[in-house]
């Protein structure tokens, strides 16, 4: 790693939502540079083979870092962190750090019982019932998994408006039984206000973001001689020409981030 003032962070994912994991790094780490790719030639990630998915996010995220030095990657996609991170960790020489569903501070939370919000191949991975098993501290545990919320996500940011009834009706099995809900995909907060809307106002939402950015920090800042005051730069990568550039492009910028260039890997 380099010692210099300025560090560059990548963030991945597979869309947009790994955004909502870049603005809390963002702000604790105002200056430092960042870099945002989303994988939307192979979105969602959930319907990939799962060879597939480890062989694209390790060729694109090493090619990125080798060709910006970036000092840091951040996977902002539970699916891929859940999958992905061993073999990234033991390819590249810097920090890899994941996402995984906050179970465990939900469950400090609730007192009936708990949500889980993720994409439907969070719900039914090992991994994650795993993270109940050890750390639910016998709360019960709702499992939802949706494809749409996802999509909602996505739209949002493109300026479109988000159906609340649409969402009361997803989310209709989690109603009464939980006071504590987990947005288990980066994408999720990007709606949380509509999420929480639709689930009557009472119920506590949690996700991972607060937590990776405090990581972040302390990964960065431990070898730093002081931090830059010059503010960072932002640029952001599709690996393909994203749907609706010019509604995107528009959102981008009100977080700082030039147009979406297109970063094609040629062996994927």
């Amino acid at each position: 790693m380099r010692t210099s003032s300025k560090k560059k962070v990548l963030v991945f994912d597979s869309g947009v939502g790994g955004l909502s994991v870049f603005q809390e790094i963002h702000r604790l780490l105002p200056h430092m540079d960042y870099l945002y790719l989303f994988d939307n030639e192979a979105y969602p990630y959930g319907e990939l083979d799962q060879d597939v998915l480890i062989t694209r996010v390790n060729k694109l995220v090493a090619a990125l870092v080798e060709e910006h030095q970036a000092d840091i990657v951040v996977i902002a996609c539970n699916t891929a962190s859940t999958i992905v991170l061993p073999s990234l960790r033991a390819k590249l020489s810097i920090p890899v750090v994941g996402v995984v569903p906050a179970i465990k501070p939900a469950s400090l939370l609730a007192s009936q019982g708990v949500g889980l919000i993720a994409t439907p191949a969070t719900v039914t991975r090992q991994y994650t019932h795993e993270l109940i098993r050890d750390f639910a501290q016998g709360k019960p545990v709702e499992l939802l998994g949706s494809t749409r919320l996802v999509d909602m996500a996505e739209e949002k940011l493109r300026g479109e408006s988000i159906s609340i009834p649409e969402l009361e009706s997803i989310l209709l099995p989690l109603r009464n039984k939980v006071d504590v809900a987990v947005l288990g995909c980066t994408h999720f907060p990007l709606i949380k206000e509509e999420i929480h809307q639709a689930l009557g106002g009472e119920v506590t939402l949690v996700d991972s973001g607060e937590a990776i950015a405090r990581r972040v920090k302390a990964l960065l800042l431990s070898d730093m001689k002081e931090e830059s005051k010059e503010e960072g730069s932002k640029k952001i990568y599709a690996s393909a020409p994203p749907w609706q550039e010019d509604a995107l492009n528009t959102c981008l910028a009100r977080l700082g981030f030039n147009p979406v260039q297109v970063y094609r890997h040629p062996d994927v």
